[in-house]
């Protein structure tokens, strides 16, 4: 059972503490060359074969393979805007962002079989809207990616002029929950960003809202 909108966050419209449209710092990047191009295609390929894996659940060859063939069809034949990659690597945050989805999802996996299993229980669900401090492309795509990823939050719409992402999440008890769900989504933002960004994107994670929208 879904609740309606919770105050400050919901439905699309006009919920509080969303920012206004994204300032230009978060503009779409400027065209690259042949080689960049190559680049970005490779790391889509890459996130759709993992996302691929991810779902089946089953790391294989026939998995691999597979993910490669759908991923490969998917940019050839459903060519979305380019999203060009302009931060930098930084392994010890990457495998922090990667050590705590994992946990995550074994979190939310059991919390999620606990629910199921509990008779004559029935959870209450909420949309909650949330702004994120980065509002590129990239970063809206990876951070709704991996929410989706974790069982019991569902990503239900992006509001890419805004960069706000609609979640809606699962056994809903009380303000508290609605608070400690934002956080847990702009947290993954937090550990994407640290993890691949740009040092400019990195600033702006500690910024306050009227700082970010007038650099």
């Amino acid at each position: 059972m879904t609740d309606g909108p919770p105050p400050g966050g919901g439905v699309p419209g006009e919920p509080s503490g969303v920012p206004p449209a994204a300032p230009a710092a978060d503009a779409p990047a400027p065209a690259v060359g042949r080689v960049g191009r190559w680049r970005d295609q490779a790391l889509a390929l890459g996130w759709l074969v993992a996302a691929w894996m991810l779902l089946w659940g089953d790391v294989s060859w026939g998995n691999l393979a597979a993910g490669l063939l759908v991923g490969t069809a998917v940019l050839l034949f459903f060519p979305l805007p380019p999203v060009t990659f302009g931060g930098r690597f930084r392994p010890r945050a990457l495998l922090v962002f990667l050590a705590t989805f994992v946990a995550e999802l074994v979190s939310a996996s059991l919390h999620v079989a606990a629910v199921a299993l509990h008779f004559g229980y029935r959870p209450r669900g909420a949309i909650i809207a949330v702004p994120l401090r980065v509002r590129t492309d990239l970063n809206l795509a990876l951070t709704a990616e991996v929410i989706s990823l974790v069982p019991g939050t569902l990503i239900l719409d992006i509001d890419r002029a805004r960069g706000v992402l609609y979640v809606h999440v699962l056994d809903v008890r009380g303000p508290g929950d609605l608070t400690a769900s934002r956080e847990r989504v702009l947290a993954v933002e937090r550990r994407i960003v640290r993890a691949i960004g740009s040092p400019d994107e990195v600033r702006r994670l500690d910024l306050e809202p009227t700082e970010r929208r007038n650099p």
